[in-house]
């Protein structure tokens, strides 16, 4: 095994290759500088080897998992879109997806790519098995339900709130008549935006409304 670099929270190890077996990606994180890796990467290496599975690549963060700036895993993605492996496989699914939004598109870009996933403590995550590639479209199916049922939830609060005459919407301020007066003043359009807690181009378009009607 060959380390290729090591920056501040990232890794990536590098191994000698064979063509006639799978190359697999190990993806591995932990959420802080000071946390160790050896375990994730110890189960992981130990899995290919049970297996017969060839590591491509071992890459490492160490960053929170809710956060989207993970070097090495867009580094892997990267690598996944020139198909330089066969197979993804992490320790758990929540060291490698953010939401379960991030789960599904993540899967479904590998499976377009012909890259399979494989996680290794979430024994149903394996899309080399039909059971594990079953869940996965189970889970899909179910999130893309969710989204259709939260859409027709949001029209059904709408039009309810019609029916009762309930104006949708922000509120519409109308206050040209201080704005006005403030300039008359000498108030600046910021001190004016201030006074009255508007936005600044909400004082500068009444002011020029105001100058157009006159000049009419």
């Amino acid at each position: 095994m060959h380390k290729l670099f090591c920056e501040k929270g990232v890794a990536c190890y590098v191994f000698r290759m064979r063509s006639d077996i799978k190359k697999v990606a190990l993806y591995i994180r932990v959420s802080t500088l000071d946390q160790s890796t050896d375990m994730q990467r110890d189960d992981l290496i130990e899995y290919c080897v049970k297996r017969g599975l060839e590591v491509y690549k071992i890459y490492e963060d160490k960053a929170s998992g809710t956060t989207s700036n993970r070097p090495a895993l867009n580094d892997l993605l990267s690598d996944a879109h020139q198909r330089k492996y066969d197979t993804v496989l992490c320790w758990k699914i929540d060291r490698f997806f953010r939401s379960l939004r991030d789960l599904i598109n993540t899967l479904q870009l590998l499976e377009q790519l012909g890259i399979e996933f494989i996680s290794f403590k979430d024994h149903n995550f394996d899309t080399t098995t039909e059971h594990g590639r079953l869940m996965m479209h189970i889970i899909a199916a179910l999130s893309e339900y969710e989204v259709a049922l939260l859409k027709v939830r949001v029209r059904a609060g709408l039009e309810h709130a019609k029916r009762k005459g309930i104006k949708l919407g922000r509120p519409k301020i109308n206050k040209g008549g201080d704005i006005q007066k403030l300039r008359k003043e000498g108030d600046s359009i910021r001190m004016i935006a201030k006074k009255l807690g508007v936005s600044v181009g909400t004082v500068h378009r009444s002011i020029l409304r105001c100058s157009k009607n006159h000049l009419e």
